[in-house]
């Protein structure tokens, strides 16, 4: 298994010691960017067009609700990608 198998098991188990950086690499894989925060907040805004905005504080580690969000972008990516084909 890969590492990235081994992450998107994580993150659809809602394991609880992920990283920040490693939810941006998974949104940024599905073509979000992200926003760095302004004047000194921890908050750092993904966005991908004709998707909703995903705000996600910066802490270590990643509370649970926000884990959640991402699963929910990978199983609707993925649901994308099999109506695609």
């Amino acid at each position: 298994m890969s590492k990235w198998d081994k992450l998107l098991v994580r993150i659809c188990t809602l394991s609880r010691d992920l990283r920040f950086d490693e939810l941006r690499k998974v949104l940024e894989s599905y073509g979000y960017k992200m926003n760095a925060p302004r004047s000194g907040s921890s908050h750092y805004t993904f966005r991908k067009s004709g998707c909703q905005p995903i705000t996600i504080p910066k802490h270590e580690p990643i509370k649970k609700v926000y884990v959640e969000l991402v699963r929910q972008v990978v199983e609707s990516e993925a649901r994308n990608d099999e109506d695609a084909e």
